[in-house]
């Protein structure tokens, strides 16, 4: 008896010491932030805690989307053995391990487990086929969690055999009702705290969508705040070193530092690009509307002076999508660097404009007779496809003959620079028009 006591006095000990992140970890599914695609009626995890099915799962998403609190939450709510394993530290023995106690707990007493290997894509080849047994015959109910792709980093066979949910960071919406349950739970900082509000808009962004992140910087700050009531942004501005960015992503900040940005790219100032970027991240931008800004300005002022300026941008905004924040910053400052130095041209922009200018203005005429589909039955007798000279038939792959309607024949949209290699491109185009400027005599070229 005395031994209980002592153990259960221990473990409240312990939890007192416990981090604010894990004592507010969800007891059931309805206590998960976010994730709302994964949790409805029906869904896997729904099926696993309330029909107590058998299955395997892997848990793909950013760090603080919950995978742990997940796996967690679903040992809880079945009453399985709940055994934890980090590929960190853990190698095929501990695995091996880990299964032969299951199958014992299983044909002993029928007591099921649920094995959750953390940052599963960290496991080579050889500890992931040790998983492949219990998987294939239940002998665990296996969740992996990983940050990585794990169509990248998991051997097929353990993958096949695993269902694949993807998480997805949380929004702020979400980040915001972690943080009030928080100041508010027992679990929690009990109604001890409340958060000045624009501290709690200081702290939604420097969480970026992780929830664990955001209850370690309102528990620092609760330490800082000492015996006030009331946490304050200049806490948090202590607690976690790093000044609040003046910037409301739906205000005048947004759009003044957008356009500084996009401007400082056009100008040619790499230095004023980057000062920009790092304004947007360190204030909680999507990095994807930055990505997309990039993508747009590498065409609009760069454009064919510089033809790997958009390739650059295209690669940044997918590393955005497959790796995030932090480590997508690079990308993203590689981008910008690349625009901010490239030649600037916006020929490319001023053409597409202006054609769509005269089509809107009804400067659109019938397609010449030659260029009209001439491959269904009557079109000859109408006249399609009649005379059209086959560009490839000719010396150079050039050949002269109309392409635009009646009334924009030889207009221009397209005016190269000399910038970069546009210049190449312009001397292209100044020979192809030649061609076509004799196309009523003179031979063809060579």
């Amino acid at each position: 008896m005395s031994e209980t006591l002592f153990d259960d006095a221990g473990a409240e000990a312990q939890r007192g010491q416990e981090p604010l992140a894990v004592r507010m970890r969800p007891h059931t599914l309805d206590e998960v932030a976010g994730q709302r695609h994964l949790l409805g009626a029906g869904s896997p995890l729904r099926r696993l805690v309330e029909d107590d099915a058998p299955m395997s799962l892997f848990l793909w998403g950013p760090p603080g989307t919950g995978k742990t609190t997940l796996a967690t939450v679903v040992s809880r709510a079945t009453d399985r053995r709940f055994v934890e394993l980090s590929a960190v530290s853990a190698g095929v023995k501990d695995v091996r391990g880990v299964i032969d106690e299951a199958k014992r707990r299983m044909g002993m007493h029928g007591t099921r487990t649920l094995l959750f290997v953390d940052e599963v894509h960290r496991f080579s080849k050889t500890q992931q086929d040790a998983l492949l047994p219990a998987v294939e015959n239940r002998w665990v109910s296996f969740i992996g969690a990983t940050t990585e792709n794990p169509f990248f980093s998991v051997v097929s066979p353990l993958l096949s055999r695993s269902l694949l949910l993807t998480l997805e960071s949380l929004d702020d919406e979400d980040v915001r009702g972690v943080l009030h349950r928080a100041l508010t739970d027992e679990r929690g900082l009990a109604g001890r705290h409340t958060l000045a509000a624009e501290a709690e808009e200081h702290l939604v962004r420097l969480a970026g969508g992780d929830a664990r992140r955001s209850l370690t910087y309102l528990e620092a700050a609760s330490l800082v705040a000492g015996g006030r009531s009331e946490i304050t942004l200049a806490d948090l501005e202590r607690a976690v070193d790093r000044h609040a960015v003046r910037y409301d992503r739906s205000g005048d900040q947004h759009y003044d530092v957008v356009s500084a940005f996009i401007k400082s790219m056009r100008g040619s100032d790499p230095d004023a690009a980057l000062h920009y970027l790092a304004r947007m991240i360190e204030a909680g931008e999507d990095p994807r509307f930055i990505a997309r800004r990039i993508v747009v300005h590498a065409s609009e002022d760069v454009g064919l002076a510089d033809p790997g300026a958009l390739q650059a941008a295209v690669a940044a905004a997918q590393a955005v999508d497959l790796i995030g924040l932090p480590e997508a910053r690079i990308n993203l400052a590689q981008a910008v660097l690349h625009i901010a130095l490239a030649p600037k041209s916006n020929a490319v922009i001023t053409a597409i404009d202006e054609a769509l200018s005269d089509v809107r203005a009804g400067r659109a005429g019938p397609v010449p007779l030659h260029l009209r589909d001439g491959h269904y039955k009557g079109a000859e007798s109408l006249g399609h496809g009649k005379g059209y000279r086959y560009a490839h038939d000719f010396p150079g792959g050039v050949v002269a003959q109309q392409y635009a309607p009646d009334g924009l024949d030889g207009r221009d949209y397209y005016r190269p620079t000399a910038h970069g290699a546009e210049r190449r491109y312009g001397e292209v185009l100044q020979r192809i028009k030649e061609v076509q400027r004799r196309r009523e005599a003179g031979p063809e070229p060579s």
